[in-house]
């Protein structure tokens, strides 16, 4: 197996996950996961399914507990209590609140984080999430369930997101449409972590990517970095550099 070297902490991390372990009785989930990420970033963690990515992003969230390892924010430990006031994590399926409609979902988020109406209008507007707001979050379709998820994650006030498949349910042009406004969230201070298992999709909206196979780190850079990692021809397929690494 190829495998870049473990790198040492990057001068500029506003996050670093450091040597995370996590198992679910005898079957090993993470092993020794560590990375890095950079203010005003697009991370990707990209791997298979199985690869372990949603159980990563629980563990960094300090949704589950972890067996080793930690999360330190700016080279200070951030222990599970204090992620909450630094992270927010959008899962890639659950429906918050199903009984409710999806506008007073989203009007209660909003004021609940202090946000103005303006900004829920933006919101509104940018995800195409008018003909759901009718509708009990219950009875969304698994598309407008993704964007009502999208909106509660960026109404809430926090310098990182962590997001679970972001794109999943949406179509091509939904899909660019989305990665527009998470750019735009980039640009203007934000720090995104997204779990995405299609490849096309990480290669046109990450500035960097981790690696995730069968719960172990296997390569952290940009595209160029990893090809060159893989000693793979500049502009090689990044399926084909995931399979050189893994």
């Amino acid at each position: 197996m190829l495998q870049m070297a473990e790198s040492m902490p990057m001068e500029d991390s506003l996050m670093a996950v450091c040597g995370i372990d996590k198992a679910f009785g005898d079957q090993r989930v993470l092993t020794g996961v560590s990375f890095d990420v950079v203010s005003g970033e697009i991370l990707g963690l990209i791997g298979p399914n199985g690869a372990g990515k949603t159980t990563l992003l629980e563990c960094v969230a300090g949704l589950l507990p972890i067996d080793a390892g930690e999360v330190r924010w700016r080279g200070a430990p951030l222990p599970p209590s204090h992620r909450k006031r630094r992270l927010f994590y959008v899962p890639e399926s659950i429906s918050p609140y199903p009984d409710q409609q999806s506008a007073e979902v989203l009007r209660f988020f909003s004021e609940a984080n202090r946000q103005p109406l303006s900004r829920l209008d933006e919101l509104v507007g940018a995800l195409s999430l008018a003909p759901a707001l009718a509708k009990p979050v219950g009875a969304l379709s698994k598309g407008y369930r993704r964007r009502l998820l999208l909106a509660l994650g960026l109404l809430a006030p926090r310098p990182m997101l962590l997001m679970d498949e972001p794109f999943d349910g949406f179509d091509l042009r939904q899909t660019r449409e989305v990665m527009g406004l998470l750019r735009d969230e980039a640009l203007h201070g934000r720090t995104l972590v997204l779990s995405i298992h299609q490849l096309g999709d990480a290669r046109r909206i990450c500035d960097r990517l981790v690696l995730l196979s069968a719960g172990r780190v296997v390569g952290t850079g940009t595209e160029a970095e990893l090809v060159a990692a893989a000693r793979l021809q500049m502009g090689s397929d990044l399926e084909e550099v995931f399979l050189a690494l893994a």
